[in-house]
């Protein structure tokens, strides 16, 4: 079984790389089940017309993160679909859900979507506490797991991936848009890898114009961001899981260029 995981989609430019990449690299890499980290698509947020693009790319489930209520007109879209997942450990009064089990090649797939505690001003749970209460509550009604950390440090998604060995097929990263040079399998079969990166402009920070993003660091007055120009990519990975033991064969990192 090979799932696809993509990296946060930013703005116009990812949804459009998206768009345009997302079926081609299904078929040039089998894959089985595809989740978009989409919680950028606005910038900050992500409307309901914009999922709808992302699930008409291809996209098999949408994940969210710390921006997933900037765009209010996402939460009714998030109570009656449920292919889209904000953070689990968000406030348990909070519209949405954090979970799912999905059909994939006639197994069982939960997927579960976490937010991590260090930096995020909002306070979510604690997302290792919430993780183990999710694996307890749905035993034995889905067949493999894969776990979304969307966090700033590396260190609490590292943690996540070896707290969750051998009890997730898959555990991966967002949030902090940058690629990691550190896909693997775990010793106990847990592919990892500490973030999958972005899809969007590529000749930018964040997916924002550098020149703004320079000037707020020097501490000069700004405009609204704008999502940079030019060429972009597609960033992600693709776990290749053995369904029969639940335990990762490998992790093959995707960096697909676009000229703009």
């Amino acid at each position: 079984m090979n799932i696809l995981a993509i990296g946060d989609v930013v703005s116009k430019p990812g949804l459009d790389t998206l768009r345009r990449l997302l079926r081609t690299l299904k078929k040039q890499h089998a894959i089985d089940f595809t989740i978009v980290n989409g919680e950028n698509a606005s910038g900050v947020g992500i409307t309901p017309d914009q999922a709808d693009d992302i699930f008409d790319a291809g996209a098999d489930v949408i994940t969210l993160g710390n921006h997933v209520y900037n765009k209010r007109q996402i939460i009714p879209y998030l109570d009656d679909c449920s292919y889209i997942l904000r953070p689990a450990n968000n406030a348990p009064q909070q519209p949405g859900r954090g979970w799912g089990i999905y059909d994939c090649k006639g197994y069982r797939l939960l997927i579960m979507n976490l937010i991590g505690r260090c930096e995020m001003a909002f306070g979510p749970d604690n997302p290792f506490l919430c993780a183990d209460r999710i694996l307890r509550e749905q035993k034995g009604k889905y067949d493999l797991a894969v776990c979304e950390i969307h966090a700033g440090a590396t260190s609490e998604k590292l943690a996540m991936g070896f707290y969750l060995d051998g009890r997730c097929s898959a555990v991966y990263g967002t949030h902090t848009h940058v690629q990691t040079a550190d896909a693997r399998v775990n010793p106990k079969g847990t592919g990892y890898i500490t973030d999958l990166g972005m899809t969007g402009p590529l000749w930018s920070v964040l997916g924002v114009e550098p020149e703004q993003s320079i000037a707020m660091f020097r501490g000069d007055l700004t405009e609204y961001f704008r999502a940079a120009g030019g060429e972009t990519a597609l960033m992600g990975a693709v776990f290749d899981i053995d369904q029969s033991t639940g335990k990762c064969r490998k992790v093959t990192p995707l960096f697909e260029r676009l000229g703009g």
